[in-house]
């Protein structure tokens, strides 16, 4: 079938659900029973290129044929998937997608024999192949692999979502069909979204170049890697609700960490002076486009340091990823906005932003003022426990959603923060910061609390607040503050959500587009 897509598939890929699936798949069984019964293993040990896509292309993008007649073609081997296939008789060409890229090749029988083309002829789209020959470029100017060795190296039994596109004579519009669109589907099959949406590959590569040059930044900082568990018998360190489990050996109850805080001030107290851990946090909580119960987290503690010093790392830190991730740009597009990423940062005080965005004055309210002003309001504040809860809630509605250029929002009320220093010149307060950006939180950072009959007061209060049903209180933790009575010093601590960061770096909207396998739902129906 000159210049059309050939496959098993009489029809094309089936959409996702489509029930004629079976009959596509029973196709490609057949495929796979008669390489077998011509002696051809579909699932071999191992295969070895010796390039990449990428590398083949290096030096020949944009040659002509004349040109490329000229130059000494190298013998190249390449794996990858088979993404297109256009027959011509006894001839045809396909496309060859590896994790670098898109090549044509190019398959002739007078070249590689017609055992050789009779299996070329019993591969389907999606089919993992490895192939052999040399470099050329097409009458079209397109660069080409001409086969003349080919290994079957994965046969697909499963029909791959593969675009297909018309163009509106009227309008000149793409329209694309049987496109692996569906965002549900696109995250439970991430396997298969990856190689079907180049970009999606891109995104995890720019989070995975973010990591890298944050373990670089703080490497240069001066700061040791290190690893705390995961597994605990007291969770604390964060206000959330966290995960339970049974170790069956000692039949005791354990959590999933809800913050990795207390176990690095306990290496700061072991004269560790500055530490670091991008880890896994999880938190029984709900999920939304902010949300994923589990999620990654950077946590660094810096001895002699405080809540000032923090926020200068911070925004050293954002710099180092416009420069090495962004490639020196300073602003990114989130959501249709701009954001400027340059520092410095506006520090806004928590209780001015509460009275410019909410014309509320909470300085002095007590819990029960404080809760018939929100509600007058109209803030929701159900199962809100204490005047901490009824802040925080004051704050989301009236002033989260009017931060989009990053502000470091300082000096938060003493119920908000358990764990940070009280402030050194204003009662009532603490030195603590929040990073927004684009109405998110991206980073929380305290003047560490180093007294342990204050962190043990804390504490107790967070006991009562849990007796008055706050699941979301913190536990009182006793070797933690026998820790902090052998003497910790200055320290200041942070907390950035590596996930969100990456939402913010490639423009993803929410979080289950940069994290491989978000949680779902269960799948209703057969898989």
């Amino acid at each position: 079938m000159t210049d059309e897509e050939r496959s098993s598939d009489p029809k094309g890929t089936p959409a996702p659900g489509d029930p004629e699936a079976d009959q596509y798949i029973a196709a490609r069984r057949q495929h796979l029973e008669e390489l077998r019964r011509r002696g051809v293993e579909p699932y071999p040990y191992r295969f070895e290129p010796s390039h990449s896509v990428a590398e083949v292309g290096a030096g020949w993008d944009g040659l002509c044929p004349e040109e490329v007649e000229q130059k000494q073609r190298p013998r190249v081997v390449l794996a990858g998937r088979i993404t297109g296939i256009r027959s011509h008789g006894r001839t045809a060409f396909a496309d060859l997608l590896d994790a670098t890229g898109r090549l044509q090749i190019y398959i002739k029988e007078d070249e590689i024999g017609g055992e050789a083309f009779g299996i070329f002829e019993l591969l389907d789209l999606g089919d993992w192949v490895g192939v052999e020959g040399t470099l050329m470029v097409t009458r079209m100017g397109e660069r080409t692999l001409l086969v003349d060795s080919l290994s079957v190296l994965a046969k697909t039994v499963r029909p791959i979502p593969t675009p297909k596109s018309t163009v509106d004579a009227e309008t000149g519009e793409e329209q694309v069909y049987y496109a692996f669109a569906d965002k549900e589907a696109r995250y439970r099959r991430r396997y298969v979204d990856l190689f079907v949406n180049p970009e999606v590959r891109e995104i995890f590569r720019v989070r995975a170049r973010l990591v890298t040059e944050l373990r670089r930044f703080l490497d240069d900082q001066g700061f040791l890697e290190v690893e705390t568990p995961i597994l605990q018998q007291l969770h604390g360190g964060a206000s959330a609700r966290p995960f339970m489990t049974l170790h069956n050996a000692l039949d005791l109850e354990m959590y999933l960490r809800i913050a990795i805080e207390l176990h690095h001030k306990r290496l700061i107290v072991g004269g560790l002076d500055r530490v670091y851990e991008i880890g896994r946090i999880f938190r029984n909580e709900g999920l939304d486009r902010w949300h994923n119960p589990e999620f990654t987290m950077l946590e660094l503690y810096q001895a002699y340091a405080d809540y000032a010093d923090i926020m200068r790392l911070v925004e050293d830190m954002f710099a180092n990823w416009c420069r090495s991730v962004l490639g020196g740009e300073t602003a990114v597009q989130f959501d249709g906005q701009s954001i400027e990423l340059a520092p410095p940062y506006p520090r806004r005080p928590f209780l001015e932003l509460l009275t410019e965005y909410g014309d509320l004055d909470a300085t002095s309210m007590e819990e029960e003022e404080l809760r018939k002003a929100l509600q007058d309001k109209g803030v929701e504040v159900e199962g809100k426990i204490g005047r901490g809860g009824l802040l925080d809630a004051a704050f989301d509605h009236f002033v989260e959603p009017n931060l989009v250029q990053p502000v470091f929002v300082v000096d938060y009320p003493l119920e908000l923060s358990p764990l940070a220093k009280r402030h050194r010149e204003k009662p009532g307060l603490t030195e603590r910061f929040e990073l927004i950006i684009a109405s998110m939180e991206f980073a929380n950072a305290f003047s560490e609390l180093n007294d342990p009959d204050d962190q043990r007061e804390r504490f107790m209060q967070q006991l009562t607040l849990l007796e008055l049903g706050d699941e979301e209180a913190q536990r009182l933790d006793e070797d933690f503050v026998r820790a902090l009575e052998y003497g910790m010093p200055p320290t200041g601590g942070l907390g950035v959500g590596i996930d969100r960061v990456a939402m913010l770096l490639t423009d993803q909207r929410s979080i289950r587009d940069v994290i491989f396998f978000p949680t779902l739902r269960p799948e209703n129906g057969p898989g």
